[in-house]
Parts: C-alpha cells; structure tokens; sequence
C-alpha cells in the first residue's frame, strides 16, 4: 500500500512539492483535488524534496490536497491491438475507441547495449528520389529532417508513412496543430496505411507533459514490436517542440539555463530518445525519422545543433525539397552496393552536375553570356528539379536509376557526365531505331 501525503508544500505553476520518501524519479502519483484526481510525474529529487509535474495544470489543486504515489512510471498497453488506434500522449484513446489496459509496460528505459546491436545493413525504400537514390535511408538509422515552419515536413512524413517499405509505422505528434493531426488521420486513412501505423499525437492545446511523453511512448511501444520481429519506423514531428516543452518545465523548476534558455541536459535528453534506434540480431528493428524545425532557419540553434552530433546525418528540407547538399545519409554507402553497380557512380555524377548547374544559374542572373555548355547545364538542372527533386515523384529505385540515366541522355553526350566507361556501355540508354 502506497502511502498518502496529505500536504502540498508548494505550487509553481503546474509542478506541485510534496515532503515524500521512497519516491523515484518519473514514477507517476494521483492528486485528489477538488476537480477530481489528475496524474502527476516526479520530474524532480532533492532529498525528501519531491516535485511533481501536473499533467492537467495546477489550476484548482490546493496545498491541503492529498497526493498519491503509484509506485510505478508511465506505462502503456502493448499489444497488436494497438494497430490503427490513436492516443494522446498519455496513452488514452482519442478516437473513441476502447481503452486498452492489457499488458503494461514501462516507458522511458534505457536504450540497447551498443554491443548486443548489429552493424546496420538493409535500404528502406520510399519511392522518393531524393532519399532512395541519393540518401538512401538505412533501417536501424536515426535521421532528423531539418526544416522551418511553413515547409511541408508534415506532408513528406505521411508519404514515407504510407510507402516505406516496413512492416509497421509509429507516429508521434508534440505541440501539433489540430489541423496537423487531422491531416495525418485523414491522408493515412485515405492511403490506406492507418491500419498499420500507431498514433499517438499531443496537440498545442494537451498539457505540455505529455509532450514529453510522446517520444518516450511511441519508441517504447516500437521497441516491443522490433524484439517480436517487426520492422518498425518511428516518425516523429516536431522535436523542437518537444526541446521547448523541456525549456519550460525546466524554467518552472528554476534551474540554471543554458544556451537560449535551454536546460543544460538538452543534449542527453534528446540522445535519449534518437538513440533507441537499433536492429535487433535475430529479430526486428528501429528506424527513427525526426523533424527538428530551425528557428530562423538557423542551423546553429542549440535544438538543431545538438541533435546534429547525436544523429547519423540530416535530410534539408527547402523550398518543399530536399536538398542535394547538406543532406546526408551516413550509412548510405552501407547499401548502396546492394542496389545496381551504377547506383553510386551516378548519384555523385548527377549531383556534381547539379552543382555546376547552380553556377551556371548564378552566371545568367549576373549577366554572363552562356556558353553551349552552360545552356546544357540550364536544361539540366530544370529536368533534375522537376523529375528529381519535386517531393511529388514516386518511383521505385530501379525506375529512379534508369530515369537518372534518361536525364543525362537528354542533356550531354556520354563524355560530358564524367562517368566510367563501362557503365555507360551498360546503362546508357539505347536510341530506338524508327523504320
């Protein structure tokens, strides 16, 4: 039997102190206020000092309220129920559909010993050029999709949703717009995906606890999934509001902030979360994709800057694109190999044109006269743009690879794309005879 405090010692805002013993850090306790009982989490020790967080806000509680400890942390059902069902952060149905008390289990523990993982070794195709072609995403891998508002993240994350090729996704909302949420349930309804993707979503309007709660959940339940053999890819949107709702409990807390206000902990908070990504030996995995909004488009901002030393390189998302530089899959080359013996010639051909394209480009606005090969490289980066870049494509690998080759047959000759010999006997594309 738990014991009961029947005295609150003080009330910041929603964290609630409580004069406890035997209490540990994030277990989870009930406080009996005068609007009835709301969770709390111990997000704080400092002897027989406890500091709760209030999931439903302090508003109402007084300090002669009683305070329950439960003698466990969070904990949501796991089971294959979960499949096409959506939650709040907290775990609570938020489609009218039964609660699910089954099978508890405990979120937030530790990530997998480095040395029981394994060296990181299947593609997952999306059917976007942009990643399956040139920064190929890699199971087990965990990779932020940097951007700023106003970009389609949203849109790029429900199309990876509906096409990677992966038995199962998990999606996690924090601080998401209602409007997001609906789009998300819509377009993977409407896909056909729902039924196998999890949701669990905290909106701009939920308690800013279960936005903490939403990573922890969402990588707890794939981790279940991953040891029973399921590939599983876990998107999550958008860890800066998951950083800023750590910014505000911390400044409620009254610690000492660090840059911009940040905890000081930032950046083993969100290692925490980006480091549960793992391929299990012998059963399943954990693939991790995290949009991580810039402010300012700066890539220097402690949120976007941390998470860059955590993760295994970045997609840029610009202009609804993904861009061709600064983006980067560090484990591409680790299956590259395994697709077709022009795939990584060709990328770093294409790419390298692209470049001089973009100069080009600059050349023209600056009133240069364009050479011959300048006007090849304008067509060229046009067609690149368009049957590349544009996040409205959708094809294979293998269709990708040919088209690659389709492209630079339109633009130059077989020497002008700096390609091996041999590949281009293989793969340039023969001119059908007309008779």
């Amino acid at each position: 039997m738990r014991k009961i405090y029947s005295k609150i010692e003080a009330i910041a805002g929603n964290v609630i102190i409580v004069s406890a013993t035997g209490v540990r850090y994030g277990e989870l306790a009930l406080v009996n206020s005068g609007h009835g009982n709301s969770l709390a989490e111990v997000i704080r020790l400092n002897a027989d000092k406890v500091s709760l967080q209030v999931f439903t806000g302090a508003r109402g509680v007084s300090t002669g309220d009683e305070v329950r400890f439960l003698g466990h942390p969070m904990r949501v059902s796991f089971s294959d129920n979960l499949l096409g069902r959506i939650f709040d952060g907290s775990g609570r149905p938020r489609d009218n559909g039964p609660e699910l008390t089954e099978n508890l289990i405990e979120i937030g523990g530790p990530s997998v010993n480095p040395a029981r993982r394994i060296i990181p070794r299947n593609m997952i195709h999306t059917g976007i050029p942009m990643i399956d072609l040139f920064n190929s995403l890699v199971e087990s891998q965990k990779l932020p999709i940097f951007s700023i508002s106003g970009e389609p993240y949203n849109q790029l994350l429900a199309r990876i949703a509906m096409q990677a090729e992966v038995d199962m996704i998990i999606l996690g909302g924090c601080g998401l717009k209602y409007d997001d949420y609906l789009f998300f349930k819509d377009t993977l309804e409407e896909g056909g995906a729902l039924s196998r993707t999890i949701f669990f979503v905290h909106t701009a309007s939920d308690p800013i606890v279960e936005c903490l709660l939403v990573p922890d959940i969402s990588l707890a339940v794939a981790e279940k999934f991953a040891l029973k053999g399921k590939r599983v890819l876990v998107l999550l949107t958008d860890m800066t509001n998951f950083a800023d709702a750590l910014k505000e409990i911390s400044i409620t807390m009254e610690q000492v902030p660090s840059n911009r206000g940040y905890p000081g902990d930032l950046y083993s908070q969100l290692a925490a979360r980006y480091e549960k990504a793992v391929d299990f030996e012998g059963a399943g995995s954990i693939t991790t994709l995290a949009v991580t909004t810039m402010p300012g488009d700066d890539v220097t901002h402690p949120v976007p800057d941390n998470t860059g030393y955590i993760t295994e390189g970045q997609f840029y998302l610009r202009n609804g694109r993904i861009e061709p530089f600064g983006s980067l899959s560090r484990l591409k080359q680790l299956v590259n190999r395994n697709t077709r013996d022009d795939h990584r010639p060709l990328m770093d051909g294409m790419i390298k044109l692209y470049a001089a394209y973009l100069e080009s480009m600059e050349k023209k606005s600056m009133g240069f006269r364009m050479s011959d090969w300048d006007q090849k490289l304008l067509k060229y980066g046009v067609i690149f743009e368009k049957e590349m870049m544009d996040l409205s494509v959708n094809i294979p690998i293998e269709e990708a690879l040919d088209r690659g080759w389709q492209i630079l047959e339109e633009c130059f000759s077989p020497e002008e794309t700096g390609l091996r010999s041999d590949l281009i006997n293989r793969f340039w594309p023969q001119k059908q005879e007309v008779h």
